[in-house]
């Protein structure tokens, strides 16, 4: 597993942060955020640098979305054991990659939208379209590693990198690859992107409070915080991890996916997507309600989108949504869009290995909406064998993953 994340550009480092109940939000530093911009924080990585992995002459033809991805790949790899050759452990063209985005080299298309109203179109980098599409991720993802099996990108918004780990799945599970690197990538705190989602009224507008400001399932919640990042995941079968003596961290067992066929950016009534993407990921995983353990929300911190997953898992779950925890990491992290999948598939991994779980940080006001147990007081010390991950994106995209602990 390999992770770059506002509370650390490793998987290590980030999930000692989570444990602390570490916000990574501060003030907007990317660019001037001025008093213009009704919401001026954000949960940005910090001292990011790509340069240990990727060339220094390619770094700056790289998107710092695509740069995440990279990184976050490396680090997966190591971590489970691939050299630094991949083709000693697995043929190439049985290597792949599936990578989300939900919008891409966002920052590059500014720039250089700019450069063309000023200086006009022949000042256009010939590096705009591979710098700018979402998918580039994964094809230099491919390129860095030697990947020749199946590749693209899933763009479902905040549902991508899920949709991504979903895919994989199924590629390994029907046997068209050996080894998948699967994930999500985000780096969209720019001007454009601020504005846009603060014109819709889904931010926060707490400027003076970045480090609480976001606050999923409190009764004071007013938006998400907008964070960037990257999760990926090396999957394979099971087979062919034991037989390269693969470090395995968990199982993917279960994958659901549903369209709400209703709105643009709410869910529908009771959150009737999400229900039946948790009920399909839990009847492929052969799994009964009773043995969920954990939830990773999506539980963004916005009015509706907390109240209406709440709703969900109590359908789903029945009186098991009072036994278990519930927390939200984007409490910390902020919203990663479409990577927030793969980092919070990792943290349901390591809540797994470790029997320990992250808090929901930032409560102070109890929602009758909202009342399950969101790890509210902090870190939470039990076993668990079974989590979900619930992502979901407007458009009205649902994936739920459902996770087993690996015992050997």
């Amino acid at each position: 597993m390999g992770a770059v994340t506002p509370v650390g550009n490793d998987v290590s480092t980030a999930w000692s942060a989570l444990l602390a109940g570490k916000s990574g939000g501060g003030p907007i530093t990317q660019f001037d955020a001025t008093e213009d911009y009704p919401t001026r924080v954000a949960c940005e990585v910090k001292d990011f640098d790509a340069s240990h992995v990727i060339d220094r002459k390619e770094v700056r033809r790289y998107d710092r979305f695509a740069q995440f991805g990279i990184v976050a790949s490396a680090e997966a790899l190591a971590d489970a054991g691939v050299p630094a050759d991949p083709s000693e452990v697995v043929d190439p063209t049985r290597f792949g990659v599936i990578f989300g985005s939900g919008i891409g080299g966002i920052s590059t298309f500014e720039e250089q939208h700019r450069i063309m109203l000023e200086r006009g179109p022949r000042r256009v980098s010939p590096f705009f379209v591979p710098m700018f599409i979402p998918d580039i991720a994964a094809g230099l993802i491919s390129i860095q590693f030697g990947a020749k099996g199946p590749n693209y990108a899933t763009v479902s918004a905040c549902a991508s990198s899920a949709h991504a780990i979903g895919d994989a799945f199924r590629v390994i599970a029907r046997g068209d690859a050996d080894l998948m690197i699967a994930g999500g990538t985000e780096a969209t705190i720019t001007p454009m992107t601020v504005a846009g989602f603060a014109a819709m009224k889904a931010m926060t507008t707490r400027n003076d409070e970045p480090e609480t400001a976001s606050r999923p399932f409190d009764a004071e919640r007013d938006g998400f915080v907008i964070g960037e990042g990257s999760g990926a995941l090396v999957l394979e079968s099971l087979e062919h991890a034991l037989a390269r003596g693969a470090t395995i961290h968990g199982e993917v067992v279960g994958y659901g996916a549903t369209g709400d066929a209703y709105h643009i950016t709410s869910p529908p009534p009771e959150h009737l997507g999400a229900q039946d993407a948790m009920r399909l990921a839990l009847a492929d995983a052969g799994l009964e309600a009773s043995q969920v353990d954990y939830v990773n929300a999506h539980g963004t911190s916005t009015p509706v989108n907390d109240e209406h997953e709440t709703i969900a898992v109590k359908a789903v779950l029945g009186d098991r949504a009072r036994e278990i925890v519930m927390s939200s990491t984007k409490s910390m992290t902020g919203h990663l869009l479409g990577a927030s999948g793969a980092v919070e598939a990792i943290v349901c991994a390591k809540v797994m290995q470790e029997g320990r779980i992250p808090p929901t940080i930032n409560f102070s006001t109890p929602d009758p909406t909202c009342d399950l147990d969101y790890a509210h007081d902090g870190m939470v010390e039990r076993e668990v064998a079974v989590s979900l991950s619930n992502s979901f994106g407007f458009g009205g995209h649902n994936v739920c993953l459902a996770l087993r602990r690996w015992d050997g």
